[in-house]
């Protein structure tokens, strides 16, 4: 059974080899997996930073980049029955991340999963505030059923094929196809037990953007 870890980059050499040393050691039993990169033209060290760990490498023009459509190539370039989503400048808390997150899929407990966010040392207390609201430390559900994030997600590529990310849309990709997974009676799940340290600098506006 064979797991593909989707990476979407742009110039994240400063916290992209620490993702994959996470990833590397991760405690995985019931499944095998692989790390596909999709990348809308790095000129730092990101591709050679990948290609040490072994990461399978595709490529998008950043003047065709969209968040759904860049998505839709990583999954079609992987091998695996289980598509995972990370971003490059998130990194998981512990080594149980990966199957904590993976398992629900492969038990048919939902179709589509995120997990949770928190900052680190140089989160904004404003962010902190957002990451509580939406990932809480429990496995107490966003109010909004079809709530969904892919800075720490996974879906069932055959679920994932049903629909397809949409390709027009600035952002909320995530959000839209898990609402047409919910309106065709599927289910979308919150793992809390899977968490990653997610680390942007943004402006306040850019975090109500990106969460409301």
């Amino acid at each position: 059974m064979l797991v593909s870890i989707i990476i979407r980059t742009l110039n994240e050499e400063k916290n992209l080899e620490e993702l994959m040393k996470t990833i590397h050691v991760q405690n995985v039993s019931r499944f095998t997996y692989e790390i596909v990169l999709v990348d809308s033209g790095s000129t730092d060290k990101t591709l050679s930073i990948a290609q040490t760990y072994n990461a399978k490498i595709t490529h998008i023009n950043q003047k065709d980049f969209s968040f759904g459509g860049s998505l839709n190539i990583g999954c079609e370039f992987s091998s695996g029955e289980y598509l995972v989503f990370i971003s490059g400048h998130c990194i998981p808390t512990d080594r149980n991340w990966l199957s904590s997150l993976v398992e629900p899929l492969i038990n048919n407990k939902f179709d589509y999963v995120y997990g949770r966010q928190i900052g680190r040392d140089t989160t904004k207390f404003s962010e902190e505030q957002v990451f509580k609201r939406y990932f809480p430390s429990n496995e107490v559900a966003n109010s909004l059923e079809y709530f969904c994030n892919n800075a720490n997600a996974a879906i069932k590529k055959k679920v994932w094929k049903k629909y397809k990310f949409n390709e027009k849309l600035t952002g909320l990709e995530d959000m839209f196809l898990a609402k047409q997974v919910v309106d065709d009676g599927g289910q979308i799940g919150y793992v809390p037990s899977s968490t990653i340290y997610h680390i942007h600098d943004e402006t306040w506006s850019q975090i109500m953007r990106r969460y409301l």
